[in-house]
């Protein structure tokens, strides 16, 4: 099976033309399918992707890493583009967690709270053609595809970002982000791992596929880590951990920050690479 993960959006351009912002979409070629996981935080995701020569309007289906408008700030523009086309009459799956239209919050107590939610409503989104499948467990894509559901945690290392909120009424209560998932290629060479940012863990991410598929080896993990703010504990734990699964090709993104980049970079060599805007990876 012949797989290609393109990357549309991403904090940084590998592509002089295109535009880096911070978010991440990735557009996944396999099974006959194209899938679109998360959509940026604006419509740079459609310049990007006509630079690139991909028509965003034969996607289809598209699945949401988690419900932050930095993955999900271009999917009005995307629903737009595809209802405009006429490409899917009947509208468009978006595979996610229910959790997606919870209101986010960035929240440090003392200051003003800064909204990171979805862009638009449930509504909104449905009069634009998505046809919404929510599930907290695993959705079956295809014989080989599917999404993780909720990530359990298992590993004592890895933390959901403090500041991370819902908000309750008038009340700011910690996120503990359980709409976050993760796509899943199971191939002869492994799994491949497809994050949007990772806010439940790298580490838990893989073990929770594994437990899931029954598959151990992992062949490739592609996308946000949130290693971005990770201690010198968690960055050695999870260097070891990742050298236990032999992964073959690591391309960190988005929220794994440059300085957890560089650590990795360095640790596995030939394995890794930055995969920005315009980076096209076959598997």
């Amino acid at each position: 099976m012949a797989i290609t993960v393109t990357t549309l959006v991403e904090n940084t351009s590998g592509v002089p033309t295109l535009y880096g912002e911070w978010g991440q979409s990735l557009l996944v070629e396999a099974d006959g399918l194209k899938i679109l996981f998360d959509t940026g935080p604006s419509g740079h995701i459609l310049d990007n992707a006509r630079t690139l020569g991909i028509d965003l309007s034969t996607v289809h289906k598209i699945v949401i890493s988690h419900g932050h408008y930095d993955h999900t700030g271009g999917l009005k523009d995307v629903l737009a583009l595809i209802q405009s086309s006429g490409n899917r009459p009947d509208g468009i799956e978006i595979i996610a967690h229910p959790d997606i239209f919870q209101e986010k919050h960035f929240y440090l107590k003392g200051l003003p709270a800064k909204y990171i939610g979805m862009p638009g409503t449930r509504a909104e989104l449905e009069a634009l053609g998505a046809r919404f499948n929510l599930s907290r467990d695993p959705v079956r894509i295809t014989d080989s595809i599917m999404t993780t559901g909720e990530v359990d945690v298992s590993v004592d290392y890895e933390h959901i970002d403090s500041t991370l909120h819902t908000k309750e009424e008038e009340d700011y209560v910690p996120d503990i982000l359980s709409d976050d998932l993760s796509l899943i290629i199971k191939t002869e060479k492994g799994l491949i791992i497809l994050l949007g940012c990772g806010h439940r863990g790298l580490i838990n991410t893989i073990l929770h596929a594994r437990k899931i598929t029954g598959v151990g080896q992992i062949y490739a993990v592609i996308g946000g880590t949130h290693l971005v703010s990770a201690s010198k504990t968690q960055m050695d734990e999870t260097v070891n951990a990742l050298r236990s699964f032999k992964i073959a090709k690591l391309g960190v993104s988005h929220c794994t920050g440059l300085k957890s980049g560089a650590i990795l970079a360095n640790e596995f060599s030939e394995a890794f690479f930055f995969n920005s805007a315009g980076t096209k990876t076959l598997l």
